[in-house]
């Protein structure tokens, strides 16, 4: 499993790229390989204010369902709306095929782990 450096993770194998008072999420690589081939994401509305825990995207897989969650809290400020039209981007660049971007005043990465604390988790 790819793992990308300078990235933040969490138990639920999301990614979290730190710009900022802005925060970029996704699925990682470990995840989108475990879902299998990605076609449908659900996506959150611009604006949607998100409290940590909240669900920010469903994805739909040929092998399940599941829910992505947001692990800081904030406001949506930009989707990827290529997953509308091509999910699967998901599978093909886990770290590029971002979710949603959200703005924060209180970006705390503290519960979050980073690059090489992750990968001890996949092995």
């Amino acid at each position: 499993m790819k793992v990308e450096k300078g990235l933040f993770y969490t138990k639920d194998h999301e990614w979290i790229k730190v710009e900022g008072n802005t925060f970029t999420i996704g699925l990682a690589d470990y995840a989108q390989d475990h879902l299998g081939d990605i076609v449908y994401v659900e996506l959150p509305e611009v604006d949607d204010e998100l409290e940590a825990g909240d669900t920010v995207a469903s994805i739909e897989s040929v092998k399940a369902a599941s829910d992505t969650f947001v692990p800081i809290a904030g406001k949506v400020v930009e989707v990827n709306e290529e997953l509308d039209d091509d999910p699967a981007l998901i599978n093909q660049d886990p770290y590029g095929a971002w979710i949603a971007k959200l703005e924060s005043d209180d970006i705390n990465t503290d519960e979050l782990m980073n690059d090489e604390d992750y990968e001890k988790v996949l092995i």
